[in-house]
């Protein structure tokens, strides 16, 4: 089936989240790289929790609990502009030096945002970055209330561009995000930018495991749920070459 829309994560995919780490360390010296992880380990893990509970809070709501937490835990001390400066950066995520360029070539195929994020966060977003000039949508599931990886967040790519899962290529290097979109139908591509040897590599060369890389270990790395992508690319300048093949 022909591809007619492709639809894209955004944190992780299209957007640097590890980009909040030079904030992080201007905020809390010699603590930066930890805060960064731990931030983002508890963000994903509280929209998982908050879907089961059926207790939902919007994902800015999300960020912000999960970053005081963090500091919490680590027993350190902030202002409240200390706080907002660090909360601020997701506004401003770094886009990938490809982004871009992939989306434009990728046209004219319908183009869209399937994000946690809330409408507000994604809306600056892409108006920040210039996506807006690219996008056709951008998807929050601030609609249905309930995060990625439930179907009825990845029901409203249909809903939004009136495609069915067969035309959707989607795209995400999140590998949980991966596993609900081909567990859901679509067409799913994984943006591999950490390698298992990578991971290996680090471990070997340090007597301690930095941060980062336990992060990679646990969030970067294709899970055991059964389900494996259609495309496995290092970058998003490979799509325009997989949604032309017929």
């Amino acid at each position: 089936m022909t591809i007619k829309a492709v639809v894209f994560d955004a944190y992780g995919t299209l957007y640097d989240i590890q980009s909040v780490a030079e904030i992080t360390e201007d905020a809390f010296p010699g603590y930066g790289e930890i805060v960064t992880q731990i931030w983002r380990i508890k963000q994903l893990e509280y929209t998982w929790l908050r879907s089961l509970m059926q207790r939902y809070r919007d994902f800015a709501g999300i960020t912000r609990d999960s970053l005081a937490y963090t500091l919490r835990v680590l027993g350190l001390t902030y202002d409240n502009d200390a706080f907002e400066r660090v909360i601020g950066k997701y506004l401003h995520l770094d886009l990938y030096p490809d982004a871009a360029a992939a989306l434009a070539a990728l046209k004219p195929r319908k183009l869209a945002i399937l994000s946690n994020g809330s409408p507000e966060m994604l809306g600056a977003l892409v108006r920040n970055t210039g996506l807006d000039r690219l996008l056709d949508a951008t998807i929050s599931v601030d609609a249905k209330r309930i995060f990625k990886p439930s179907p009825k967040a990845y029901e409203l790519i249909g809903e939004v561009l009136g495609t069915s899962p067969g035309e959707v290529l989607f795209v995400s290097s999140n590998p949980w995000d991966v596993a609900g979109a081909k567990a859901f139908g679509l067409n799913v591509a994984w943006i591999e930018r950490v390698t298992p040897e990578a991971i290996a590599l680090a471990c070997v060369e340090s007597e301690l495991v930095a941060p980062l890389t336990m992060f990679k270990a646990i969030r970067t790395q294709m899970d055991e749920l059964g389900l494996q992508p259609d495309h496995r690319v290092r970058s998003l300048s490979e799509l325009p070459e997989i949604v032309a093949r017929p």
